[in-house]
């Protein structure tokens, strides 16, 4: 949503970088939603990833979390009554990391994850998300603060961490440790995102190895180039096209993917090449 959101023209400057298309431009963000339906997608990722009152309170706008929260959630939900999705798309409420998702080191601990994940979760829930992604995760202590305060919503709950070129979380902490250390929540899946192809894949193979086969759901959904050196701001990939963007998801279906899709950088055309193949 961010990435596309800066393609289409949309300003999206810190602290609310994406969400602040909800004040300014709501129509382009259901469009966004529509356009990836039309492109085949199966699941819609509310605009809330940074719509928690941690950073509205940094952009003086506090008092507005339970509003933009909501406003998201029905931008999503108005897109797939449009489209006659019904129940077979599901709308995820996105919940990203209190601060920067590329910087661990400003990470909180996870009895503050906890408290200040648990206003937003349950906004989302009460809005009328089918669940809960917990995405862009890049230490275990705010990812397991933030599940304790998910679960309390009583929807399923998926989890997604962000890692490095070693397949590591950000933080450098192992994937098994991370799968460890949430596994007796029951997550819905747990995914990686918001890191480069290669490195996705990396990842993926230390999910399987830490887990029996067939115990457990995974995801990806990947980058597609790079972040800019203005804050808030992408680089789109010319060199990683759709099609070999595709041939990648394929792998982490091999690897045991049950949900696959695009992070930063992808468009509606990945997912539409994506789908293509899938059902080729």
């Amino acid at each position: 949503m961010g990435t596309e959101l800066q393609r289409r023209g949309v300003d999206t400057p810190l602290p609310l970088w994406s969400a602040s298309a909800l004040l300014s431009h709501p129509d382009i963000v259901q469009e966004i939603h529509r356009d990836y339906l039309l492109a085949g997608a199966q699941i819609l990722t509310t605009n809330t990833f940074r719509t928690s009152r941690w950073t509205l309170k940094k952009a003086g706008m506090g008092d507005r979390t339970s509003s933009l929260n909501a406003l998201a959630v029905e931008l999503a939900c108005r897109a797939r009554e449009k489209q006659g999705g019904g129940k077979t798309i599901w709308i995820a409420g996105s919940i990203a990391p209190l601060e920067d998702c590329y910087s661990p080191h400003l990470a909180p601990d996870e009895e503050t994850a906890y408290k200040e994940h648990q206003e937003q979760a349950q906004l989302l829930a009460d809005a009328g998300v089918d669940f809960l992604l917990l995405e862009t995760m890049n230490t275990i202590a705010e990812a397991r603060g933030a599940l304790r305060a998910a679960v309390e919503t009583h929807l399923p709950v998926a989890v997604s961490f962000c890692c490095s070129a070693q397949g590591r979380l950000l933080s450098g902490e192992s994937l098994k440790d991370a799968s460890s250390a949430i596994t007796a929540y029951q997550p819905l899946f747990i995914s990686i995102n918001c890191t480069p192809v290669k490195a996705t894949t990396l990842a993926l193979q230390e999910l399987r190895a830490c887990a029996p086969t067939g115990s457990r759901n995974f995801g990806a959904y990947a980058n597609a180039g790079e972040l800019a050196e203005e804050p808030g701001k992408w680089l789109f990939s010319k060199d990683m096209t759709p099609q070999m963007y595709a041939e990648y998801a394929k792998q982490w279906i091999t690897l045991g993917a049950k949900v696959v899709g695009g992070c930063c950088g992808t468009t509606p055309e990945y997912i539409r090449v994506l789908c293509s193949l899938l059902q080729g």
